[in-house]
């Protein structure tokens, strides 16, 4: 599990059909952290601190084994201090 912090709203309107309609998010670990796409399965918004699962945890928590997921977020931090500055 990682803590990750969400970034914005990533619009993907060609995708596989796989993906269904779940909404895609830019995250990232810390200020100045790579970004990553996570799928959001509780309806996050920019801003918000996250608990994200990746590899089959990720698949899984986003509905089933075969859906195509590497990071997915699986709960909203209630209060979060970043101790890198963010």
């Amino acid at each position: 599990m990682k803590i990750m912090q969400v970034e914005k709203t990533l619009v993907s309107t060609n995708r596989i059909a796989e993906l269904g309609h779940r909404p895609l998010l830019v995250v990232r670990e810390k200020v100045g952290g790579a970004r990553q796409v996570a799928v959001d399965t509780i309806g996050c918004i920019p801003g918000d601190w996250v608990i994200c699962v990746g590899s089959s945890a990720a698949r899984e928590a986003a509905g089933s084994k075969e859906y195509p997921s590497d990071l997915t977020i699986v709960g909203i931090i209630d209060h979060w201090t970043n101790g890198d500055g963010g």
